[in-house]
């Protein structure tokens, strides 16, 4: 878990960076060693002494030297948090085809005051509002659920009225009919708080016999369906939900290392101890041991400087 470094000195760490990358070859240890080691805050305070101590741009210097993976992870870690999302979510509706699953998890993971500072940055960044470029991008239902997300205007707190009546209605929506009425789905789960949605997927599961879970698997497919359940998933428990997604980023064939590098960087100071009991919990193993099973050199050794330890 990454934490502010107590005796940090700015100029210095620029120091070091440049003396790892002057010269023949590259001290790839020093440089991630140290920039794993910094806090969000910190990084982009080494950005600005670089600049000033050798006119250079950190991240142009740091691209050229690394390459690989290890040089995805460390400038993904030079990004201010808030601009990291929202360049994430850019590529992701800009780039060859569209990432849905990077759109989906950011999207149902995030609080809403991150979503909207998100929202914030993404227009000052690259010009055009997220909300438009989704639009633009997706379609249907799906497209529906992602513009409520996108809007950071959940309700708080939990409405005891209602706990009952959005149970039922979910299950007359879904399990009950021929049929699904999608709109029910994404009314509710789109705009409940977390606590609220908690209590209706209890009530939830008394009147149908079934988590909503299944109930989403059984009725609905595609995008809409992943996005659903990603929402679910966040309501019961945000860091399971990614204790869970950063499993099926390494246990694929092949690892998916874009999903694993946005994972732990993402979360590197938002809620990595919480994901790590998590996946112990649920996997009987440590995240720390999966990486070190999965992948190797330097760019192991930065994914377990953000991972902490070994539980």
């Amino acid at each position: 878990i990454v934490k502010p470094f107590v005796n940090f000195n700015a100029k210095h760490d620029a120091e070091v960076l440049r003396k790892a990358m002057k010269g023949i070859g590259t001290d790839e240890d020093a440089i991630l060693m140290l920039l794993a080691a910094r806090s969000n805050a910190q990084r982009q305070e080494i950005k600005a002494a670089y600049k000033k101590a050798f006119g250079k741009d950190l991240v142009k210097d740091l691209r050229s030297e690394l390459g690989g993976k290890l040089e995805d992870l460390i400038v993904a870690l030079m990004f201010p948090s808030t601009i990291y999302d929202a360049h994430e979510l850019h590529k992701a509706i800009k780039g060859v085809g569209t990432e849905d699953q990077v759109l989906i998890e950011i999207l149902a993971s995030r609080t809403c005051d991150e979503m909207k500072d998100i929202a914030k940055a993404y227009k000052k960044e690259y010009g055009s509002k997220l909300e438009k470029d989704i639009m633009g991008d997706t379609s249907g239902h799906y497209q529906r659920l992602l513009l409520i997300l996108a809007q950071g205007n959940k309700e708080e707190g939990v409405d005891e009225s209602r706990v009952e009546k959005d149970a039922k209605e979910l299950f007359a929506a879904g399990e009950e009919k021929f049929g699904t009425d999608e709109d029910k789905f994404i009314n509710i789960l789109g705009n409940r708080s977390a606590e609220h949605l908690r209590r209706v997927f209890d009530a939830y599961k008394k009147i149908a016999g079934c988590d909503i879970e299944e109930s989403i698997k059984d009725e609905c497919t595609g995008n809409l369906e992943a996005l659903l359940l990603a929402v679910v998933k966040c309501a019961k428990s945000v860091s399971g939900y990614f204790a869970e997604s950063v499993r099926e980023s390494m246990r694929r064939a092949g690892t998916d290392d874009e999903t694993l590098i946005r994972i732990m960087v993402s979360r590197s100071e938002r809620d990595m101890l919480d994901v790590r009991a998590m996946y112990k919990k649920k996997y009987g193993e440590s995240l720390y041991s999966t990486i070190q099973e999965d992948t190797e050199g330097d760019y192991q050794k930065a994914l377990l400087y953000l991972c902490g330890g070994n539980d």
